[in-house]
């Protein structure tokens, strides 16, 4: 859980640090620092209403932890949590480029009608996304307990790596690529979202809800493989598995627990599980190649309206620089022509 914390925290916190530093700075640029205190002010609100939400949803869970419907509850969070991953890998791999303009934009015209109030909701709505978003993935990764994650060493790492890196980049001599972090994170984030999808596959039947065509001759879920004896997926599977058979696996139970939070690794995955798991990087795939497909086509459109523009410019210029004497006589002149041959 503390590398999904890590993950997490580190590209929401530093989403939420990289618009307030563009906002900021922003202002200093055009000489409009007065308004700064009002930004920050919204994102003091922001972080204690994510408090505040990752309370209220915890008190939640544990309301539902003593009910047969929590289980559902998670399923519901995990795949939800995969969707909301998901979508917002997509959104910034989109937005990205345009989110500096954009953003100034937004500023420019909250500037121009003159509204602390204004200002102070922007900074707070935009921040306040990141925070419900961190909170809700915190729910999935750590089944329910909120508290757990946010006290973990991986959020907290993950606070203090964004901020550097938002100190970097705003403060630093050396320019920082930040397509290429949302692209790195965005790979980790994928494979994260992978693994809570084929979690919320796994409580599905272990409950019974979907079965599997996959079966033992007793009409239990068979696993598609076994390989508790390279590594299990945690300790506990390592003691077990030396308990039963009296050898050790070949890699130590903590290295799968890294590779499960990392990568969804399981030791003996369903037939459903692995299908899921490798259709989802497939239905990504296919969703960045097609969004890819459409920029490339808008900026080639882009170019081709350039090049007609400055070509009929040019035209313009070229028939206003021809001499009159060197124009071709208009229907006037041509009659007169003819009149003085007669």
């Amino acid at each position: 859980m503390n590398l999904q914390a890590f993950l997490i925290t580190f590209r929401e916190a530093f989403e939420a640090i990289l618009i307030v530093g563009i906002i900021v700075s922003y202002l200093n640029r055009i000489g409009q620092s007065k308004w700064n205190k009002f930004v920050w002010l919204g994102v003091f609100m922001a972080v204690v209403a994510s408090l505040g939400v990752a309370l209220l949803f915890q008190i939640v869970l544990d309301g539902y932890a003593t009910m047969s419907s929590k289980d559902y509850l998670r399923i519901g969070i995990l795949i939800v949590s995969a969707g909301l991953l998901t979508h917002m890998i997509l959104f910034m791999s989109k937005q990205n480029r345009e989110m500096r303009s954009k953003l100034q934009n937004k500023v420019a015209l909250i500037l121009t009608t003159g509204g602390a109030v204004n200002m102070i909701v922007h900074s707070f709505l935009v921040t306040l996304r990141e925070g419900v978003e961190t909170v809700f993935f915190f729910a999935a990764i750590s089944s329910g307990d909120i508290s757990q994650a946010i006290q973990s060493w991986g959020a907290l790492a993950g606070l203090v790596a964004a901020g550097l890196l938002g100190l970097i980049v705003f403060k630093g001599s050396k320019k920082v690529q930040i397509g290429t972090f949302f692209k790195v994170t965005s790979i980790f984030l994928i494979m994260i979202a992978a693994g809570l999808l084929v979690q919320a596959v796994g409580v599905l039947q272990d409950l019974r809800v979907i079965g599997s065509v996959y079966k033992t001759p007793g009409g239990e879920i068979a696993a598609m493989y076994d390989l508790t004896w390279l590594l299990p997926e945690h300790p506990i599977d390592e003691t077990n598995y030396i308990r039963d058979t009296g050898h050790h696996p070949v890699f130590h139970g903590q290295l799968g627990v890294f590779f499960k939070a990392f990568l969804g690794y399981s030791q003996d995955p369903s037939l459903e599980e692995f299908v899921c798991y490798w259709l989802y990087y497939v239905f990504v795939f296919i969703l960045i190649a097609r969004q890819k497909r459409v920029e490339i086509l808008a900026a080639a459109q882009a170019r081709d309206r350039e090049a007609a523009a400055a070509g009929a410019g040019q035209s313009s210029a070229d028939a206003a620089s021809i001499p009159a004497e060197a124009q071709p006589p208009g229907d006037d002149q041509n009659r007169r022509d003819r009149h003085a041959a007669l």
